[in-house]
């Protein structure tokens, strides 16, 4: 097993992406933040659409986002500020993530996932079909919007929308859509869109509720047993920088030959970062530098479904785009714990620290046999 030559940072071209100008909704999320860090970096003109950050403290106030990008205060709900908001800043490309994210809140305030999650989608597709000036949208949805049947094998971008709960249906729903537009309207139209799949995505900066990373971190920085309610379930875990590198690609093509590129894409990791949950509890604790846990699964309220076993087969991606994951599973909580540490150590400012990271990961070679 070698290297090649080619590095990650050659397979997004920051080229392409200077001056490029991109709305990006759900900008203040995790994700949505570290995707703006990142196309800042390469050049590209951010306007970003969301909400206030959904927690305190979170990755977007750290890095001082809203100093270096457009950032609008606005609700996907809202189909006329939406689209007065594309209209007024004509963007070449569009990133939707703007999205109620959490599968237990979805439970407990399914009207809010749905209108969020759903009507969301429309609003900004329908917005982006009367405007007519977006060449490229990504709509970022989720690998639980397959319907999960606990193979033990990959799902195909051609397997069945589905979802035990409300969030994974609204994002089955959010793939419907996408389809239906896509089909309906923008098939013969010089915009292209395409919808996205990803797995657990962690890294640094996610403060979110109900996410692994985001309680190990909070009991750990408090010194605290961490409590974990499903130690044996398998999750396919993910570096953050490795779906959106997947979303930067296909952008890209998009943008560049849509009618082969719009449709839908799975980036999920490889098949050794689907591993139990108490073993990604045992490498943050390892990276860390202490700490303990304690199993809670016979205590959880069993009205609240979590699925055992999921997993993507990424086989397009890496045929059509050349894209494939390329950071294990213990580098990644071992990057993430760094990142946590450097915040709580308040030693470096952390949007620097940020883009240390993301620059050691554009400089990262790329296995091949």
């Amino acid at each position: 097993m070698g290297f090649r030559e080619s590095t990650v940072e050659n397979m997004v071209n920051s080229n392409f992406w200077k001056d490029k100008r991109v709305f990006i909704t759900g900008h203040t999320g995790f994700k949505g933040s570290w995707l703006s860090l990142w196309l800042h970096h390469l050049g590209a003109e951010v306007i970003g659409y969301a909400l206030e950050p959904p927690t305190a403290p979170n990755l977007f106030d750290l890095c001082n986002l809203s100093e270096i990008i457009k950032s609008i205060k606005g609700d996907v709900r809202n189909f006329d500020f939406l689209k007065n908001s594309l209209a007024a800043n004509n963007p070449d490309i569009v990133f939707h993530m703007a999205a109620q994210s959490l599968v237990r809140q979805s439970y407990y305030d399914p009207i809010e996932t749905y209108s969020t999650n759903v009507m969301g989608t429309v609003n900004l597709l329908e917005a982006i079909r009367q405007i007519e000036v977006v060449r490229a949208v990504v709509n970022v949805t989720s690998d639980k919007c397959y319907e999960n049947r606990e193979w033990m094998w990959g799902y195909r971008e051609n397997e069945a929308m589905g979802g035990y709960d409300p969030y994974s249906s609204s994002k089955g729903c959010s793939e419907l859509i996408t389809a239906a537009y896509r089909q309906s309207y923008f098939k013969t139209n010089k915009t292209a869109v395409a919808s996205v799949r990803a797995g657990n995505v962690i890294g640094g900066g996610d403060w979110g509720k109900d996410r692994l990373i985001p309680d190990c971190i909070r009991s750990l920085a408090a010194n605290k047993e961490i409590l974990i309610r499903n130690p044996q379930a398998i999750r396919p875990w993910q570096y953050v920088f490795e779906p959106l590198r997947g979303y930067l690609l296909l952008a890209e093509k998009l943008y560049q030959n849509g009618n082969h590129y719009a449709q839908a894409w799975n980036f999920g990791p490889s098949e050794d970062n689907a591993v139990l949950v108490y073993e990604v509890v045992q490498l943050m604790l390892k990276y860390w530098g202490g700490g303990s846990w304690k199993d809670m699964s016979n205590s959880e309220s069993k009205l609240l479904h979590e699925a055992h076993y999921l997993k993507l087969d990424c086989s397009k991606a890496r045929a059509e785009l050349g894209w494939k994951s390329i950071v294990n599973i213990e580098e990644s909580i071992k990057w993430t714990c760094e990142w946590y540490r450097e915040y709580y150590n308040n030693k470096t400012p952390m949007r620097d620290f940020s883009l240390g990271q993301l620059n050691r990961y554009l400089k990262l070679k790329t296995l091949s046999h």
